[in-house]
């Protein structure tokens, strides 16, 4: 039987979701509810108003008001998500492998390697399974540069530039992702970095050296707005990453140099966008898919014809991480994301404090 026909015919696994933010709301609860063998059966939040939308949203799912009433039920779930504050993600994911349900952690894994794999240790522990949702690596823009590599028409890369900048002027006084803690991992490296390294090191592998500069811009600004890190492949790739909130107006979203040709890519993938109007894989035709004004434009020459125009964009598909997941708990397949991957992503971005504080370049690992 394939996975797909399973996937409607067997028990759907039982998933509980903590955090009912934006992560939550907007990226696990839609993803989860559209993906045939999941059941989205609880949600844990204490904030009234999200409870009143788990409701009217979800009104077959049960409602927690703290984590502890959850691992009191542990026995009717199969599978925790953990959507919180980044300094809850270490507590939240030990306390549910320790009640023994697989779990998933929102990016970042974790605030430090250490923390991060005490949370890997514990999943060997307890046999329980342990991922991290590093969705970013189903964007469009990311899924058709991995398709361009795979077909080689760019030739051996050269250089390879990611970013993501937009325009917040003012810090959001008394959010965790902009405070001083470090054991909040705020800041947009742990943010949106973790996403750039991530998609990075998937395509090149580990980097040998590192160099970032690590700024505070804003005024009042408690934690990093702008960020460079480049990477150093031992292929002689070159990697450069940006991450800012203080760009007016950004730089591509990628671009892409090999010796034979170049893709450059502007714009957002539409997935988030599509989930916060409401818009689920269910009740879309075609999801992730991209209109032609937005598409990506690749210059190459292959077997001695020319070509500079544009290529039409992959389809993104978040959808095939819970996807994946699903299989991987009913059949033993492969997990999306491995959190082995997820620790090297934290290792570059202490590398990258270390570069930024000491302001040379770092050989990677760090000895």
């Amino acid at each position: 039987m394939s996975s797909s026909t399973s996937a409607h015919t067997a028990e759907p696994i039982r998933v509980a979701l903590i955090g009912f933010g934006l992560a939550g709301s907007v990226f696990h609860a839609p993803l989860i509810t559209t993906t045939p063998g999941l059941r989205l059966a609880a949600v844990v939040t204490s904030n009234p108003e999200r409870q009143q939308q788990v409701r009217a949203r979800y009104p077959q799912a049960i409602i927690y008001s703290q984590p502890q009433e959850l691992w009191h039920d542990a026995h009717e779930y199969d599978l925790v998500v953990v959507a919180t504050a980044n300094r809850a993600h270490v507590p939240l994911g030990l306390a549910a492998l320790h009640a023994g349900l697989n779990v998933v952690i929102d990016k970042p894994l974790a605030a430090t390697v250490t923390d991060a794999e005490r949370l890997i240790a514990t999943s060997r522990e307890t046999g329980k399974l342990l991922t991290v949702f590093q969705n970013r690596r189903w964007d469009s823009d990311f899924l058709t540069i991995r398709k361009l590599l795979h077909a080689e028409v760019l030739g051996p890369i050269t250089r390879f530039e990611s970013r993501f900048e937009r325009y917040r002027p003012q810090p959001r006084i008394g959010s965790w992702k902009e405070s001083a803690n470090p054991e909040d991992a705020p800041g947009q490296l742990f943010d949106l970095g973790s996403h750039l390294i991530d998609q990075v090191l998937l395509l090149f592998g580990k980097p040998e050296r590192i160099y970032a500069e690590i700024s505070k811009r804003r005024e009042h600004a408690q934690t990093d707005d702008d960020s460079f890190v480049a990477l150093h492949f031992p292929t002689g790739i070159q990697a450069h990453l940006w991450v800012s909130q203080v760009a007016r107006i950004s730089g591509p979203r990628f671009l892409v140099r090999g010796l034979r040709g170049t893709y450059e890519k502007w714009g957002l993938d539409p997935q988030e966008d599509a989930l916060k109007d409401g818009k689920t894989p269910e009740n879309q035709t075609i999801w992730g898919a991209e209109p032609r004004e937005r598409w990506g434009r690749l210059a190459t020459s292959i077997g001695g014809i020319n070509f500079d125009g544009q290529i039409e964009t992959e389809a993104g598909n978040y959808p095939q991480f819970y996807a994946q997941l699903r299989d991987a708990l009913r059949n033993g397949r492969t997990p999306p994301v491995d959190p082995y991957e997820v620790i090297e992503v934290l290792r570059v971005i202490e590398a990258a404090h270390k570069s930024s504080q000491e302001r040379r370049l770092i050989d990677f690992p760090i000895h």
